[in-house]
C-alpha cells in the first residue's frame, strides 16, 4: 500500500506528493542557506508523517521540541544524560516505538557530536526484532558530517561521522530512513552526501554550493542560477519518492510552530540624549568594584531516569473501556480476517522480494483501514504467520498434529531460512513434486537460484533436510525425523 504524503503545490498547481514508503527505502537530503525554509520544511514533513511512521529527531537548537505538544513526541534533553544512557534510551525507543525529540541545545558543538553519535549508534545497533520503519531527521547535518576538519575533538568527529555514514549508508536494512538538512552542500562529508535518492533543493547563494547542487539535480551548471531565485519556502524536488524529473514544490503550512523567532524591525525607543547619557556613562563614571570570584551554582539535581520516561511516553488517551472476552465464534473470524489481510500484502507486486519490516508495516496500516478490532500481532508473529502464508498451507492442515511438529522444527533454523523449510514440509506433507529453485529462491526474498540451492544445502548441513535424486536426475527431499518427503521435481 502507497501512502502519499502531501508537501504543497508544485509551480504546476498540482499537489506535491512524497511517496513515505519510497522515502524509506531511498533516503532524503534537504538543501538551503539559512531563512530558506529547511526547517519549515522538516516540520511538514514530520507533521504529515507522523500518523504513519515512527520518527526520531536530532535537534541541535531545539526547534522541534514543539512536536510533543502535537503528536506525543518525547523530548530528551541531552544535556541532562550521559551518552551511555542516550545509547539505552534509543534501544528502548525502537522497542517501544516511540516518536522522539533529542534536543541538543544547551551542549557545545564536541558534545553535541559525541551525545549525537552515541543516539544514533543506539538505534542502529538495537536487536532485528525492533526494525520497524523509522524515519530519522537530522537538522543542521554539516554539524554532525562534517566534510573537514573543525574544532572539535578529532575523537568526537570519528564518532559522529561514523554514525552518520551509517545512518545513511547501511541504515536502510535496518529500518532507518535518513532525512538530512543543511544550509551548505560544500560543508557537509561526501559520503553522507552522495548516499540520499532524494533531493530538496533551497534557495542558495554560493557558486561551489549552486554547481553541486546541480550535480546532485542532474541539470546543467549554467542552469543553477535558478537556485538563487527561489522565495522562501520554494524547493527544487527530485527523486523516486518526489518526481522522476525537477519539479519545484512550494512546501504547505504546518500546525505547530518553532521556538525560534525570524527577525523582523522594531522601532527605537525615544531616548532625549541627556537622559541617554544618564542611562549609559552613570555606570561607567562609578568606581570599580572589587572583583569576586562569581557564585557557586548549586550541583543540579539528579537528571530522572529516562528509561522510565520511554517505558511511560504514550500521548495522553482516554483510559481504555473494559471490553468482553471475544467468543470462540469471533476468534476464529479475526484469524481469517489476518489471514484474509496478509494474503492481500503478499498479493503486491514484488512483496516477495520486500524487507519482513516493510511487509509489516503495510499490514498494519491495513488492519486500522479494515477496522480489525483487537490488539495487532507483534512482529515475531507476524514473521511466523507470513512464513506459513508463503508455505501455502490449508487453514485447516496448519492445525493438525503433523503441521505443528513441522513449526516446532522450523524454529531451530535462522528466521530467514525458516520459510523456504514450512515451502518444502508443506509439499512432502501434501506428496507433492519437490519446488524449483526459483520458487525457493522467492520464498528467499531473492531471485538468484544459486542462492536457493546454498539455503538447501545449509539446511541439509544443519541436518534439517536430506536432499536425492531419483533415476531421472529429479529432486527430492525428504524431512530428517518427520518421515516426510516431497514427489520428485
Amino acid at each position: 500500500m502507497t501512502v502519499g504524503i502531501d508537501m504543497g503545490r508544485t509551480s504546476g498547481g498540482q499537489a506535491g506528493i512524497l511517496d513515505l514508503e519510497e522515502l524509506l527505502a531511498t533516503r532524503l537530503l534537504v538543501q538551503g542557506n539559512s531563512g530558506s525554509g529547511k526547517s519549515h520544511l522538516l516540520r511538514r514533513l514530520m507533521e504529515q508523517s507522523a500518523p504513519w511512521v515512527q520518527q526520531a529527531v536530532i535537534d541541535p537548537e531545539g526547534d522541534f521540541v514543539t512536536l510533543a505538544d502535537r503528536f506525543g513526541h518525547l523530548v530528551i534533553d541531552a544535556a541532562e544524560h550521559s551518552e551511555a544512557a542516550l545509547q539505552r534510551a534509543a534501544d528502548r525507543v525502537r522497542a517501544h516505538r516511540v516518536s522522539v525529540v533529542l534536543n541538543l541545545e544547551g551542549l557545545d558543538a564536541d558534545g553535541q557530536m559525541r551525545h549525537a553519535a552515541a543516539f544514533l549508534g543506539g538505534l542502529f545497533d538495537a536487536e532485528r526484532d525492533h526494525w520497524s520503519p523509522m524515519l530519522v531527521v537530522v537538522d543542521e547535518a554539516q554539524l554532525f558530517a562534517p566534510a573537514a576538519a573543525g574544532e572539535v575533538s578529532d575523537e568526537a568527529r570519528r564518532a559522529s561521522l561514523g554514525a552518520m555514514a551509517n545512518l545513511m549508508s547501511r541504515g536502510r536494512k535496518r529500518g532507518l530512513a535518513g532525512i538530512i538538512a543543511t544550509q551548505r552542500l560544500a560543508k557537509l562529508a561526501k559520503n553522507v552526501a552522495a548516499e540520499a535518492s532524494n533531493f530538496l533543493m533551497g534557495r542558495t547563494f554560493l557558486d561551489i554550493d549552486m554547481a553541486r547542487a546541480a550535480d546532485l539535480l542532474g541539470i546543467e551548471r549554467r542552469q543553477a542560477e535558478m537556485f538563487r531565485d527561489l522565495p522562501r519556502g520554494s524547493f527544487v524536488a527530485l527523486g523516486p519518492a518526489l518526481s522522476r524529473r525537477p519539479v519545484t514544490i512550494q512546501i504547505g503550512v504546518v500546525e505547530t510552530t518553532s521556538r525560534g523567532t525570524t527577525p523582523s524591525l522594531i522601532p527605537l525607543p525615544r531616548t532625549v540624549p541627556e537622559d541617554a547619557k544618564e542611562l549609559i556613562l552613570a555606570a561607567a563614571a562609578e568606581p570599580d568594584p572589587v572583583l569576586r570570584p562569581p557564585p557557586r551554582r548549586p550541583a543540579p539535581a539528579p537528571a530522572p531516569d529516562i528509561l522510565a520516561q520511554l517505558a511511560q511516553a504514550r500521548p495522553a488517551m482516554p483510559a481504555p473501556r473494559a471490553e468482553p472476552e471475544p467468543s470462540a465464534e469471533e476468534r476464529a473470524a479475526r484469524k481469517r480476517k489476518l489471514e484474509e489481510i496478509l494474503r492481500q500484502v503478499l498479493a503486491e507486486p514484488e512483496a516477495a522480494f520486500r524487507n519482513t519490516s516493510v511487509l509489516y508495516q503495510d499490514f498494519l496500516v491495513r488492519l486500522r483501514i479494515h477496522a480489525v478490532p483487537g490488539k495487532p500481532p507483534e512482529i515475531p508473529a507476524f514473521r511466523r504467520m507470513l512464513a506459513v502464508a508463503r508455505a501455502g498451507i490449508s487453514a485447516e492442515a496448519a492445525e493438525g498434529e503433523a503441521w505443528q511438529r513441522i513449526e516446532a522444527r522450523a524454529h531451530a533454523l535462522p528466521e530467514d531460512v525458516q520459510g523456504v523449510y514450512l515451502l518444502i514440509a508443506r509439499a512432502a506433507l501434501e506428496g507433492a513434486p519437490c519446488p524449483s529453485d526459483d520458487t525457493i529462491a522467492q520464498a528467499y526474498g531473492t531471485r538468484s537460484a544459486g542462492r536457493a540451492r546454498r539455503v538447501l544445502a545449509y539446511m541439509e548441513e544443519q541436518g534439517a533436510i536430506v536432499c536425492r535424486t531419483d533415476g531421472q536426475g529429479r529432486r527430492i527431499i525428504a524431512l530428517v525425523e518427520l518421515g516426510h518427503e516431497t514427489g520428485a521435481g
